[in-house]
């Protein structure tokens, strides 16, 4: 029988929290990155630093069971060494309301945000000295929570983290050399996970851990075998390249041929591969937003003009016809996907799996004092109704939180483009007093809760 379901919902920190040059936080490469004029950065961002009481009560309103949020590593961290008590404390007040109101908290460790002194001192992730900065920081947070936290998640969107140069220190202009780096940064967050795991086993073998992944259900754009061939590969290396790293510690055969034939192969050192093996996650955390189409990369080139982690030699992304897109959902919605993607990891890995991220961006208006997202409300519905589906033929998912708890700061496009359940009243320009206020998808989750998704 399984066991009772988590529903939650999503933040990141760098995203919501705000407050970057207070409690005695350090500099994230996300408050250094170039922001365009006219767009919000994450100075301020949601304001959850001065509002987070307000914000876990509306969660305790809403009926969360689970709230997966991150650690600023530069908060708890801020030169990458030094450990900051007032950083801990402010995560000690998170997830002590969270109990208090009947939340799990579920942390992240790593969400797209570094201290930048580390992309200053060695050229972050880059370097493998990042490998021992991170573990370190890790041994702290499973430290200061032994016995407290009982799922931890290591590394978000591995793939996407290491290929955002804004968001990591990597801002090589040579193409070639960008994506050469992107993989080696990515091999090094392996190694970093693997011990962390290692770590947490040693400081607390009750508590479970795993990583999360940015997944697409990915179809070819006809049934020609060369289509089907570069769907299969486009799959391989933006999702289980990455999740056979965590779970099994290896490339497949076909990923290591592909990055040698790219000349894009990390760098391995001696023992890493006993290293690999030596641990595996205890579950897996999926990012699930559109799926993709690609096909046969008839140029033979890798196509540079494609965001990095889109780049290969062997396939092309390309237009679904079948699917409606949107302003926001370029991709376009696809909740069948999000089922094909639970079966497809599950019978990969074997392992439980909880939704980390689901979610469709929209440009919400506030008239008279009110939030209509139907859009939005559809969208979650359809997933939602899809990842039941799954459980309900037996797959281990313990869990559904939607991106996002509360509107947030996009990493591209500040508050035009919008995910939460509650409205923060602020626009690009403009911070207000950042109000919360329930969108009509705030009100309607709540009751999906409140009947166990029953009626959907």
């Amino acid at each position: 029988m399984q066991k009772k379901f988590l529903w939650g919902a999503s933040t990141s920190g760098f995203q919501v929290e705000g407050g970057f040059n207070e409690g005695g936080k350090g500099l994230s490469t996300t408050d250094v990155r170039h922001v365009p004029e006219g767009i919000a950065d994450t100075k301020v961002a949601s304001d959850h630093y001065h509002h987070v009481e307000e914000d876990i009560l509306l969660m305790k309103e809403l009926g969360l069971t689970v709230y997966r949020f991150s650690f600023c590593w530069a908060r708890i961290m801020p030169d990458g060494h030094t450990v900051n008590e007032e950083g801990l404390a402010f995560y000690d007040k998170i997830i002590q309301l969270c109990f208090e109101n009947g939340i799990e908290p579920l942390p992240t460790l790593y969400h797209f945000e570094m201290p930048q002194a580390l992309v200053e001192e060695f050229g972050g992730w880059k370097d493998r000295r990042c490998v021992d900065a991170y573990v370190a920081y890790a041994k702290i947070c499973f430290t200061r929570w032994k016995g407290v936290i009982k799922h931890w998640v290591t590394i978000n969107e591995q793939l996407i983290a290491m290929a955002a140069g804004d968001l990591n220190g990597n801002h090589e202009p040579n193409k070639f050399l960008q994506t050469q780096y992107m993989y080696q940064m990515s091999y090094h967050a392996s190694i970093a996970e693997k011990i962390a795991i290692q770590v947490l086993r040693e400081i607390d073998d009750q508590a479970q851990i795993g990583p999360v992944c940015a997944v697409q259900n990915t179809y070819p754009k006809s049934s020609s075998p060369e289509d089907v061939l570069a769907a299969m590969d486009a799959e391989e290396l933006m999702m289980y390249m990455l999740l056979d790293m965590s779970v099994k510690g290896e490339y497949s055969p076909r990923v290591k041929h592909l990055l040698k034939e790219m000349n894009i192969f990390p760098h391995v050192e001696e023992g890493d591969e006993v290293l690999l093996k030596s641990s595996k996650p205890d579950f897996i955390g999926i990012n699930y937003y559109s799926s993709i189409c690609v096909k046969n990369n008839e140029k033979g080139i890798v196509n540079y003009n494609l965001p990095p982690f889109f780049r290969s030699s062997v396939f092309d992304i390309c237009k679904n016809e079948h699917i409606r897109v949107t302003e926001w959902m370029t991709n376009g919605i696809d909740a069948i996907g999000i089922r094909s993607i639970l079966y497809k990891i599950y019978n990969r890995y074997g392992l439980p799996m909880i939704i980390t991220e689901n979610g469709m961006a929209y440009s919400d208006e506030l008239i008279d004092g009110k939030i209509n997202d139907m859009p939005r409300i559809e969208y979650l519905s359809l997933h939602i109704k899809e990842v039941l589906k799954a459980r309900e033929e037996g797959y281990p998912i313990f869990g559904y939180c939607p991106w996002s708890f509360i509107d947030v700061v996009s990493s591209h496009q500040g508050f035009a483009k919008r995910y939460g359940l509650v409205y923060v009243d602020r626009t690009d320009t403009d911070i207000k007093s950042c109000e919360r206020i329930r969108k009509d998808s705030y009100y309607w989750y709540q009751n999906v809760i409140k009947t166990d998704g029953k009626n959907l």
